[in-house]
């Protein structure tokens, strides 16, 4: 079961193109949101935190991704002076006026 999840996420297949190898698709999708909501995934994830932990096999150093900060929706590409002027000047036609 662990597997047939492993491979879902690392290969980012369908769950209906599930290799057969690891059993039902369906099966394998209600395990995992069965885990969800009843705290397994959290619980295994602690676990191998405080595990790691006490090996020093985890660094706790933290690394900020600028790309993720937020700015105002009028920051992102607004203009910062009022209207500029046309670029050329519009005269009318010495042609027929429309009817």
């Amino acid at each position: 079961m662990i597997d047939a999840i492993a491979f879902k996420f690392q290969t980012g297949t369908q769950w209906v193109h599930l290799p057969g190898k690891y059993g039902n698709w369906r099966g394998v999708y209600n395990r995992l949101r069965m885990w969800a909501v009843d705290g397994t995934w959290e619980r295994v994830f602690t676990a191998l935190m405080a595990r790691a932990d006490a090996d020093k096999d985890l660094n706790w150093a933290v690394s900020v991704d600028s790309t993720i900060v937020r700015a105002h929706q009028h920051a992102a590409g607004a203009s910062k002076k009022g209207p500029r002027p046309a670029s050329r000047t519009i005269t009318p036609s010495a042609g027929p006026a429309a009817d």
